[in-house]
Formats: C-alpha cells, sequence, structure tokens
C-alpha cells in the first residue's frame, strides 16, 4: 500500500454510526476530509479502548474572547452559535479562527423598551426596538452587518407583539431564521405567535401545554432548552427546574427537535455564568433526564439548523 505523508489515522477506535458503536476500526484525517481508506498513514494514534464522535455543535453560546474558542474546541465542540455580540468588529474577530471552533452569530440581538435585557449596561441603544418600524430597521441592519440569523427578546416587559411579528416577517423576506429567547410561558406564546423559527431556554414559570406542544410540532419549530443555564438559575433563585425538565421531556414525545445548546458565557452582568465547552457535556446528560435515550443524544450531536450553518 501507498503511505501518505499528509494522512493521519487513528487506530481502534470505535465509531459512532447513528445508533450505535463499531468495532474497533480505522479513521484516517487528510486535511478536512475525515475517512477510510486503503494508504498507509505516516502519522498513527492508538484510540484503544476509546469511542470517536462527531464534532459537537453548541447550539447558544456567548463570546466573550478568543480563548472561548479554544476552550470549547478542547472539549469536542466543532461549532458554536452565538446569541449576542456586539461591536461587530468583535465579532467578526472570532470567525473564521483555524484549529478551533467555528461559530455563527446574529450580532446584537432585538429587545423592547423596559426589559430587562435593555437595562444591561452594555446593551447597544440600537437594540432597543421601540417599533414595527424600528424593528424592520433592525432586521436589515443586522443583515447588512452579516448576521446569520436574526435575534429578538421575548418577555414583558419588552417587543410588542406587533413589532416581534415584522421583524420575523422582515428576516423571513431574507430568508434569515429568528431565534427567541423565551424563559417564560408568556414569552414562548409571544414568540410562537411571532412565528420565530427556534425558541431558545425553557419556561421556569410553568409547562408548555398540549396545543403549545402541538403548534410546535405543527410549525416545526427547534427547542433548544439550555438546561444548564435554566437549572442553575433556578436553583439560585429558588425557581421550580422541575417545569423546565417536564416541558422538554413533552416537546421530545411530541417530537419536537430538541437540540443541546447551553447558554454558555462568562459574562459579569448575567443571572450566572457557564463555562464553555464542559458544560455541553452536562447538557447531554440534562437531556438524558428529561426521556432522550443516549443513542437519541448522540445522534443530535453534528445536528444543527442548515439556515443557521449557511
Amino acid at each position: 500500500m501507498p503511505t501518505s505523508t499528509t494522512i493521519s489515522a487513528i487506530m481502534n477506535a470505535r465509531v459512532f454510526e447513528g445508533e450505535r458503536f463499531s468495532d474497533p476500526a480505522t479513521v484516517n484525517i487528510d486535511g478536512e476530509l475525515i475517512g477510510s481508506s486503503d494508504v498507509i498513514a505516516s502519522r498513527t494514534f492508538d484510540a484503544k479502548g476509546t469511542f470517536l464522535l462527531p464534532g459537537l455543535i453548541d447550539s447558544h453560546i456567548h463570546m466573550m474572547g478568543p480563548d472561548d474558542l479554544a476552550t470549547m474546541a478542547q472539549y469536542g465542540v466543532t461549532t458554536a452559535l452565538d446569541m449576542a455580540t456586539w461591536p461587530i468588529e468583535r465579532l467578526n474577530s472570532f470567525r473564521n479562527q483555524k484549529c478551533v471552533t467555528n461559530i455563527r452569530a446574529c450580532g446584537i440581538p432585538a429587545c423592547g423598551p423596559g426589559s430587562a435585557h435593555s437595562k444591561i449596561p452594555s446593551m447597544p441603544a440600537e437594540a432597543v426596538v421601540a417599533s414595527p418600524a424600528e424593528g424592520k430597521q433592525f432586521v436589515l441592519s443586522r443583515i447588512a452587518e452579516g448576521a446569520d440569523y436574526i435575534k429578538v427578546i421575548a418577555d414583558l416587559p419588552g417587543l410588542s407583539q406587533e413589532t416581534m411579528d415584522v421583524i420575523v416577517a422582515i428576516a423571513l423576506q431574507h430568508e434569515k431564521l429568528v431565534v427567541a429567547h423565551a424563559a417564560t410561558t408568556i414569552a414562548t406564546r409571544m414568540a410562537q405567535s411571532a412565528g420565530v423559527d427556534i425558541v431558545t431556554h425553557a419556561p421556569v414559570d410553568g409547562v408548555m401545554t398540549r396545543d403549545e406542544i402541538a403548534q410546535m410540532v405543527e410549525s416545526q419549530r427547534v427547542s433548544v432548552p439550555t438546561l444548564v443555564m435554566m437549572k442553575g438559575a433556578c436553583e439560585r433563585r429558588g425557581a421550580e427546574y422541575g417545569n423546565c425538565r417536564k416541558t422538554v421531556a413533552a416537546l421530545h414525545e411530541a417530537g419536537v427537535l430538541v437540540l443541546a445548546g447551553t447558554d454558555a458565557n462568562r459574562a459579569p452582568d448575567v443571572p450566572m455564568q457557564v463555562a464553555h465547552g464542559v458544560s455541553l457535556h452536562e447538557e447531554l446528560e440534562l437531556l438524558v433526564e428529561c426521556g432522550l435515550s443516549t443513542a437519541e443524544v448522540f445522534d443530535l450531536l453534528p445536528v444543527c439548523l442548515q439556515g443557521c450553518l449557511g
């Protein structure tokens, strides 16, 4: 067999194949190509006794600095969806870096006057959207900056329903997905009424009703419950985390696509900091506690929305 100086081989690893792990096998890596071939690799790594998984995707993170990219990569996170980073120059400095986690991002999120998010000291003034007309301009501005998707904060007080509706409609016209922060039952209803594509967080104050879950199914809406964040925040505030767990269990049972996201952040002015990288492993464990099988969780590892990843 020919020998290649560009190919590295991981030998004796059990490779995840969808529903099961393979017998010990060899996987070749040639630049960006991963697979098997008859070429003898110039470098080999004996992975006996280990398991090889696809790259992990964290569907909800917040970047603070370039070190976050390296940290996530160390824990197997190859792609992450950032849910609020500004200014645009800072955000762009994190994009397309080699040998670390690749990110997609929304830039600035849209929040309403008087909302909790609008009072974050560093929140840009243009994030506060007070009318449908401002909502339209908000979307166009984010698209001009190169946003991969649009994020809205559903809350009371916050964006009016009419304003949120317009934001979603304009984003749809420009083929951009909309992600909604919705941590309460009312916020979740507002997000669904507007027609968002992804609902992130799980309601703390109650469990989603059968009708609301049926609406998620009918609209093929995606849930990113960020259970690591919700569990930690509930413990700090004395709230009922069981509501989050019951909602996610019901969503999964109904057939809603539930993706793993952590809300990882190092921000000083948020309810709870969540470590990048390692927290995704905990998120997967929490999803299993909600009724997903280990195989189902592994199946979700490489899953993300094509509209977000481009």
